[in-house]
């Protein structure tokens, strides 16, 4: 168990410069933040760490800069949406590791928060330059990681940072996070389901083989379904096919008996652009001229009775093309159902990337139990592999 700020002292908090690293990659259109909820997810830590006493000195990276400065992934209009959404002043300084922020660091009032410029601007970030992580120690007097989304990299101002800077704890964000995906895995409510989407089984593969001796049900969607369709023997026409992992998935097959629940039907087409032309069709009666391009209505239907019947349900990835109607509706079915037994009772969690979007653009964000921050953090905490952002964070003393 992993300390959090909640663990600190008053003395620990009160006047000293909290060095948060949040996940503030947003995404931007011409400077213009179209979605903040990675923003918003960030506040309750900031607030909690105000009301404390603490001075925030805020991290991020934004996009893929290439370890150098590009206005076009400058946090210049983060820090202003920060400001309008806590109502205070959030100071902004152009660099990371120079004189200059150490000062401004130093500088911060009581009851402001400074935002530093993009930490991928830094050539060693991505790295662990240890250089670089001695010097952004020095932007605070403790570390709080509260980036889940950016978890399951071993960056300088991740993991590399923590070496040179105590204590080091986890956020609010990364507490709910850990919290959420860490009970379904370890203790959930049963029946537990997850639901499991995308277009590659290879992907997800290692999800796969974690979730099958906890589930009582695991139901795939997406194109990922085509590739054991084909290992079923199935004709699965122009549909995404890893045909180097058709074996594999026989033998996934194999092993999970009836707890793994594969799609009986499909919405096919000749392709994206030919949506008028979607139709409906047994799993056994794609086109060899069509592609897989959702789950069909049917199955639909028995995945949202399957949610329904669940204590606990787990989704990660879309059950089609979601971005392109028709092929929307076994993704949208799957959030209204999920949204639906939240309402009952059940503990809903929504792993982040593509599905935590889709569940956004349903507007149903907020009739989750918990959406993930981090697509690729929470793949990789569910296939069981150790998050470098986390493993170097302080170890709560076992009561």
């Amino acid at each position: 168990m992993k300390k959090t700020v909640r663990d600190l002292t008053d003395a620990e908090l009160r006047g000293k410069r909290a060095l948060v690293r949040t996940d503030f990659n947003v995404p931007m259109d011409d400077g213009r933040i179209t979605d903040d909820t990675r923003i918003r997810a960030a506040l309750p830590t900031l607030q909690f760490l105000l009301e404390k006493g603490a001075r925030p000195v805020v991290l991020s990276h934004l996009g893929r800069p290439k370890g150098k400065p590009n206005e076009k992934y400058s946090l210049q209009p983060v820090a202003k949406r920060l400001a309008e959404l806590m109502g205070i002043k959030v100071g902004f300084v152009e660099t990371t590791d120079t004189d200059e922020a150490t000062k401004a660091s130093h500088d911060l009032p009581a009851g402001e928060i400074l935002l530093l410029e993009n930490t991928r601007f830094l050539g060693g970030e991505e790295t662990n330059d240890p250089r670089l992580a001695r010097a952004l120690a020095e932007l605070g007097d403790f570390f709080v990681n509260d980036a889940f989304g950016a978890a399951h990299r071993a960056h300088a101002s991740t993991a590399g940072v923590n070496a040179h800077l105590r204590p080091a704890v986890a956020g609010l964000l990364m507490e709910k996070e850990l919290a959420y995906l860490g009970n379904a895995l370890s203790n959930p409510q049963r029946p537990f389901v997850a639901v499991l989407g995308g277009s590659k089984i290879s992907g997800k593969i290692d999800v796969i083989e974690s979730l099958l001796p906890k589930v009582d049900a695991l139901l795939i969607g997406g194109a990922m379904a085509c590739t054991f369709y084909r290992a079923l023997g199935l004709e699965t026409g122009k549909s995404l096919v890893e045909e180097d992992r058709v074996d594999m998935a026989a033998d996934i097959l194999d092993k999970a008996g009836t707890r793994l629940i594969l799609p009986h039907d499909a919405m096919v087409a000749p392709g994206l652009d030919s949506a008028a032309s979607a139709r409906s069709v047994g799993r056994d009666g794609i086109g060899t001229h069509e592609a897989m391009l959702d789950i069909g209505p049917g199955t639909s239907e028995s995945y949202a009775r399957a949610i329904a019947s669940a204590r606990t349900v787990l989704w990660n990835g879309p059950m089609g093309v979601f971005e392109t109607p028709p092929f929307d509706r076994g993704t949208r079915a799957i959030a209204l159902a999920m949204a639906d037994a939240t309402t009952k009772g059940a503990t809903t969690i929504v792993g982040g990337g593509d599905s935590a979007a889709a569940v956004a653009h349903e507007g149903l964000s907020d009739s989750m139990s918990h959406v993930s921050t981090g697509g690729g953090a929470s793949l990789e905490f569910l296939e069981g592999k150790p998050l470098p952002g986390v493993e170097a964070l302080d170890e709560k003393a076992e009561s």
